[in-house]
């Protein structure tokens, strides 16, 4: 059934075709603004009874001998108390330095047959590097980016996500090589960020 036909109303009827322009100039949309505003005046009190907040004064700081030790030396204990190991992953540290490199191998072995085909693009790799790059993209023991991989192992084993022995013996003895350290993922997010400047 179609809707019945509008009708027009009286008020429409001079302004069929045309829409009146909306205009707020002449209107006051506030109505206590004109009417308040004497009110409001007249109701407040005086200036000089008004109150005051109360002035605040700044913390004083310490004095110049007093500071504390400068930023370096603060720089250099905190990286180095980051770098110790804790105590709860000391038992780890040693079974990992305590780890041939077969057994090292023979885990890699073990990936790659459960992975069903050869990684083509790691050719070249060493098992060292090829373990710590399965490392950073195994997404269950963490976030890769912006740690180091030790801290990383660390972490996810006092968080008790037991990960792979492993990886922290080829952590061990690679500790002196610096690119060891980085997740690979994180090399690349930072070459990206800098070339995009």
């Amino acid at each position: 059934m179609p809707p019945p036909p509008r009708r027009a109303s009286a008020r429409s009827a001079g302004s069929a075709g045309k829409q009146s322009t909306l205009s707020f100039h002449h209107r006051v949309t506030k109505t206590g603004a004109s009417q308040g505003g004497k009110k409001a005046a007249a109701a407040a009190p005086p200036a000089s009874t008004r109150s005051t907040p109360p002035v605040v004064a700044p913390p004083a700081s310490p004095p110049a001998a007093a500071a504390r030790e400068p930023q370096e030396e603060d720089e250099r204990e905190l990286k180095e108390r980051e770098e110790a190991v804790p105590p709860q992953a000391a038992d780890a540290v040693r079974r990992a330095r305590a780890l041939a490199p077969r057994q090292i191998d023979a885990y890699w072995r073990a990936l790659e047959q459960a992975r069903g085909a050869r990684r083509v693009h790691q050719e070249g790799l060493d098992v060292g590097e090829k373990v710590l790059r399965y490392w950073d993209v195994s997404s269950q023991y963490g976030p890769c980016v912006g740690m180091t991989r030790t801290k990383r192992w660390l972490r996810a084993h006092r968080l008790g996500l037991d990960p792979p022995l492993e990886v922290l013996a080829v952590l061990l003895r690679e500790e002196e090589a610096p690119a060891a350290e980085t997740a690979h993922m994180d090399e690349i997010l930072n070459s990206t960020a800098v070339g995009a400047i």
